[in-house]
C-alpha cells in the first residue's frame, strides 16, 4: 500500500548536509528579474558619478545665514568696484581738461621765451636809431656799428631758439632748402651750384621755416658760342 501511495508524486528536493533547502534555478532567475525591474535605472545621458566633475550640485548645502553673508559680501565688492570706477573717470576727465589747457597755452604762449629775448634786440635797435637822430645823421659809422650789433644779437637769439641760417652760397642746389629764382651760365663753378643768395633761408631744428632764394649756375652753351664765332 505504501509503495502505491508514493507513486506519481514529485520527489521533494533532498536537504543538504547543513539543513538548508537548495533554491530552484528557475525560481532564482525569476526573483532576480523582479528585483532589477523594481530598481530605478539612471538616465542614459547622465554621467557616472565617478566620472562627473564636481559642481554646484555636488556642493554641500548652505544655510540661509551663510547665503545672506555671501550676498552681502558680493554687494560690498560691487559697490567698491563702482566707487573705483567713478574715481578713475573723474581722474581721467581732470587729466583731459589739464592736457587741453596746456595745449592751448602752448599755442598761445609757446613763443614767450623767444619774444622775451627779442625785446632786448628791439631796445638796442631803438638806441641806435635815437643816437643817429641826435647826431643829425653825421655819425654814420657809429650808426652802422649799432645796427651791426643789433644784427649779431638778433642772430644769437635765433640760434638760441634753434633757428639757424641755411647755408646756400657755393653749395649744390637743394630743392628742399633752396628756391631757384634764376639760372645763369657760369664756367667758374660746376653746374647746379648756388652762385648768389637773394634772400637768406632759415630752419627750425630740422624743419624748414623759409627757403633761401638763390641764383643757380648752369653750364655754358659752348656750341652756340663757337657757332657765333664762325659766323662773325
Amino acid at each position: 500500500m505504501s509503495s502505491k501511495r508514493g507513486e506519481g508524486r514529485t520527489p521533494k528536493p533532498a536537504a543538504d548536509e547543513g539543513g538548508s533547502i537548495p533554491i530552484d534555478p528557475e525560481l532564482e532567475a525569476a526573483l532576480r528579474e523582479a528585483m532589477e525591474a523594481v530598481e530605478e535605472p539612471e538616465p542614459a545621458t547622465a554621467k557616472p558619478r565617478a566620472n562627473r566633475e564636481p559642481g554646484l550640485l555636488d556642493a554641500e548645502p548652505v544655510s540661509e545665514g551663510e547665503a545672506e553673508a555671501v550676498a552681502s559680501r558680493l554687494r560690498e565688492e560691487l559697490a567698491d568696484a563702482d566707487d573705483r570706477l567713478l574715481r578713475l573717470q573723474a581722474e581721467f576727465e581732470n587729466f583731459r581738461k589739464r592736457a587741453l589747457r596746456e595745449r592751448q597755452e602752448a599755442v598761445q604762449y609757446g613763443s614767450q621765451n623767444l619774444f622775451k629775448d627779442l625785446v632786448s634786440v628791439v631796445d638796442n635797435l631803438e638806441r641806435a636809431i635815437a643816437h643817429a637822430h641826435e647826431s643829425g645823421g653825421g655819425d654814420l659809422a657809429s650808426f652802422l656799428q649799432g645796427v651791426e650789433l643789433v644784427q649779431r644779437e638778433l642772430l644769437a637769439v635765433l640760434e638760441k631758439n634753434h633757428v639757424t641760417e641755411i647755408e646756400a652760397l657755393g653749395k649744390p642746389f637743394d630743392p628742399s632748402l633752396h628756391e631757384a629764382m634764376a639760372q645763369v651760365e657760369s664756367g667758374a663753378v660746376p653746374p647746379n651750384t648756388v652762385i648768389e643768395v637773394l634772400q637768406k633761408g632759415f630752419q627750425l631744428r630740422d624743419r624748414l621755416v623759409r627757403p633761401a632764394r638763390v641764383i643757380v649756375a648752369k653750364a655754358t652753351d659752348e656750341s652756340g658760342r663757337s657757332g657765333g664765332g664762325n659766323a662773325g
